[in-house]
């Protein structure tokens, strides 16, 4: 009887997760705490954790980054990123992709990614480079990219203390895991990459575009030329916006690599430090003042961006989702630890390939990580085999209906760039595959040698 009802619960859940990706936005939280009301009021369940940390580190995060795409911030960087990449068209299939795990890997979204996939496409275009090879591993480092930085809320939820916080894992555990992890992976992906399908010139839909006049073959586009970042009107706010918002990440990372820095306080008659998820809240919602002042940014442009948009889409979802799926495995994880613990210690792949297909119907890394690693830590899974899991939870590249893949294969007017016949062979599962599992292996090497 207890199964049953336990299978009823897991039923409910997962219908619920599905629901709320189809409506999409917000949706996700709000049949998040559908389910939650439904576990709570009608099962009896013990409320689980609220991720409070998290959607304040999404918070003070998108915050600063909404106060530097108000300052002209992110014009600037792609300004400059756009430069680079076009003094080395040659190599667009390993500088493309780089960039944009760059990107996100400071700013902790990968939303910054849609103002270069377009740049890539048009170099990977004029130099007669089939684009379907830069653009897909680029919008899967785009992704690849939240699974290690110390800006990201996927990252927060990891250190958050009631997760591997409390375990003994510190942010420079992550960076020092997954930074290298996926820049391996990246690169391996992009040389595989840039061997696969035919060369432009020779793509049927290339040349079915040709033929009807869709696209012009000898196009310079000097019309798409950014201007240089250096003599544009806004530079030096934009220059002085950029260089706030690193120190934010530096001080981010300074305090994560180095806990002794940060303050300690006596509370209860016992030394306890400041955590790390007060410490970036409390240093990027400062640091965006920062930027608003140097930039001179307006707060009301910094709300109607963009980014300020996605950041509070992913806090309401985390909200819901993860609250839901803390109260179902917390309320049953005797169930878990008896039926599933021993298998799941002995080969932890398997967790990971739970990660990985949970992150396809939550469409969040962060709220993936929510959901599921109280799981992990009750089975009883090494703290560091699930920071080498950590890049598992980018699995919704399967199913390629993403925000910045549906961007990407709009932004390929050659059309290299596509969804197949049946939907899931599509462009972006050959890097999406080799990134998680090179990064996940490469993880486990890296643990296994320097812990």
């Amino acid at each position: 009887m207890a199964t049953t009802l336990i299978l009823i619960q897991l039923f409910i859940v997962l219908a619920l997760i599905f629901i709320g990706a189809r409506v999409g936005g917000i949706g996700l939280g709000i049949y998040g705490m559908v389910g939650v009301f439904i576990l709570v009021f009608v099962f009896g369940l013990k409320p689980g954790n609220i991720p409070i940390d998290v959607m304040l580190i999404i918070v003070s995060v998108i915050t600063a980054t909404a106060a530097l795409q108000a300052a002209g911030g992110l014009d600037y960087l792609v300004g400059l990123a756009a430069k680079f990449l076009r003094k080395h068209p040659e190599h667009i299939t390993y500088y493309g992709p780089l960039t944009t795990w760059l990107f996100c890997l400071v700013a902790g979204t990968a939303h910054t990614s849609y103002s270069l996939l377009p740049i890539i496409s048009e170099i990977a275009t004029k130099n007669k480079i089939r684009p379907e090879r830069p653009m897909t591993v680029a919008t899967i480092a785009a992704s690849l990219g939240i699974t290690g930085s110390p800006m990201s809320a996927a990252t927060a939820a990891v250190i958050s203390a009631d997760l591997l916080g409390g375990k003994g894992i510190e942010l420079k555990d992550i960076l020092l895991v997954c930074v290298p992890a996926s820049l391996i992976a990246i690169l391996v992906s992009s040389f595989v990459q840039n061997r696969i399908g035919k060369e432009l010139v020779d793509d049927p839909e290339y040349q079915r575009r040709v033929r009807e006049g869709l696209i012009d073959p000898n196009e310079t586009f000097e019309s798409t030329e950014d201007t240089d970042p250096a003599t544009s009107a806004q530079h030096k706010y934009a220059k002085r916006a950029v260089w706030a918002f690193l120190l934010g990440v530096f001080l981010v990372v300074l305090f994560g690599s180095i806990p002794t820095l940060r303050p300690s306080f006596m509370v209860d008659g016992e030394m306890q430090r400041l955590s790390m998820p007060q410490t970036i809240e409390i240093l990027m919602m400062s640091i965006a003042a920062l930027i608003l002042i140097v930039g001179k940014a307006k707060v009301g442009d910094a709300v109607k961006g963009n980014i300020f948009g996605a950041g509070m889409n992913a806090m309401v979802s985390i909200f819901g989702i993860a609250w839901m799926g803390d109260t179902f495995f917390n309320g049953n994880l005797e169930f878990f630890k008896n039926g599933i613990a021993d298998i799941v210690t002995q080969y932890p792949f398997l967790f990971a390939i739970a990660l990985f297909f949970m992150s396809i119907m939550l469409f969040s890394q962060a709220a993936t990580v929510r959901t599921l690693y109280p799981l992990g830590i009750g089975l009883g899974i090494s703290p560091l085999a699930l920071v080498a899991m950590f890049p598992a939870v980018n699995g919704y590249f399967f199913i390629p209906n993403y925000p910045t893949e549906v961007a990407a294969i709009n932004f390929d007017t050659t059309g290299t760039t596509r969804i197949g016949k049946y939907v899931l062979n599509h462009s972006f599962q050959l890097s999406g595959f080799i990134t998680t599992f090179v990064s996940i292996g490469i993880g486990y090497l890296i643990i296994t040698f320097l812990y």
